[in-house]
């Protein structure tokens, strides 16, 4: 086991300007379970191959288990990497395919079997491990690219978007096979992944890049009931967080007739109001019903509104229908308070 350090890490690619990994500075404490989050292009995936051995480090440095491994190549850095599209090999079975990696170690045949049987047992494969991939569903394929990893008992779990290829119902399945998975191994792991929502399920903490940057790393309770900044904000949280920009003058802000204080004097601030913290109600801000996305005893209700398109969460069986007029009312107490800049200046504090 082992931790792992981004010590000012950055990644240049030849022939661009701006870096796609900007001196991150992240510390993964051995045994946990840390996501990378953010949208295409936030350097996730890079800083990810960086840690493996993949990507060179042009500043700082990367550590595991202490030990600097920045200019060491991927075969000595005791990690293991599960990636997007399995990369399975068609004409093995199974067995073959997870004791791959042992056999290239000159492991011995007697050792290679009984670590490829525990994996198997471990991910529910023992009855396919005569079958080729080609037999098996993309879920089955993808628990062997995981046992292939598992086998190899390595120091950290490294893991690149691994479950986007499957289906909706099948990634929620392997989320919380991955999570009770990581949780009985206790290998330190760092996962990939552009779904917050994924994010947010797996990861005892959840790094959020932006533009090669790191935003914010806390767990996914904080970074939802405390961003840093509208990023944050905006990124975390389906429907995402309802974000206006009003102008503040004695001290508050006025939203469809409701008063926020505002603790830093005058000019414009951003005010963020989850959808629960947006009620429809006899008075408030005027809005119009454009689409009402129902989800069993809640609904989300999404509005045109003078101050643009916002989101609010109800019961069902309260919601308008498409088209109504509807006022839309603010829990004051529970709105996130934003400087033109996009940082945050205060907000609900639980």
């Amino acid at each position: 086991m082992a931790d792992v350090s981004f010590d000012r890490a950055t990644r240049i690619y030849p022939g661009t300007e701006a870096p796609a990994v900007d001196a991150l500075e992240l510390e993964i404490p051995d045994g946990e379970f840390m996501v990378l989050v953010g949208p295409s292009g936030s350097g996730k995936t890079t800083a990810l191959r960086m840690l493996a051995g993949l990507e060179e480090v042009d500043a700082g440095a990367v550590l595991i288990g202490g030990r600097d491994v920045t200019d060491l190549p991927a075969k000595e850095r005791d990690v293991a990497m599960v990636f997007q599209n399995y990369a399975l090999y068609p004409y093995l079975s199974v067995a073959a395919n997870i004791g791959f990696p042992l056999k290239i170690a000159h492991v011995k045949k007697s050792e290679r079997e009984r670590r490829v049987r525990e994996a198997a047992e471990l991910l529910g494969l023992v009855d396919y491990l005569a079958r080729k991939p080609g037999q098996l569903s993309g879920g089955q394929r993808q628990r062997v690219a995981m046992g292939r990893a598992i086998v190899r008992e390595p120091s950290v779990f490294l893991m690149d978007e691994p479950l986007s290829n499957l289906d909706a119902k099948l990634r929620v399945q392997m989320r919380a096979d991955i999570a009770a998975l990581q949780d009985r191994l206790g290998t330190t792991t760092v996962y990939v992944t552009h779904d917050q929502a994924e994010a947010m399920t797996l990861g005892d903490r959840v790094a959020v890049m932006k533009d090669g940057r790191l935003q914010q790393c806390d767990e996914p309770r904080v970074l939802y009931e405390r961003p840093v900044n509208t990023f944050v904000a905006g990124f975390i949280g389906s429907p995402a967080m309802n974000l206006c920009t009003l102008p503040c003058s004695n001290g508050a802000v006025s939203f469809g007739g409701s008063r926020i204080p505002v603790p830093a004097g005058n000019g414009e601030v951003v005010v963020g109001l989850r959808p629960e913290s947006l009620e429809l109600a006899g008075e408030g801000l005027p809005a119009e019903v454009q689409v009402v996305e129902e989800l069993g005893a809640d609904a989300y209700v999404f509005c045109a509104s003078a101050l643009g398109r916002l989101v609010a969460r109800t019961e069902a069986k309260r919601a308008p229908a498409r088209g109504e007029r509807v006022a839309l009312r603010p829990v004051a107490e529970e709105a996130h308070l934003f400087d033109a800049g996009g940082e945050r200046v205060s907000g609900i504090d639980h």
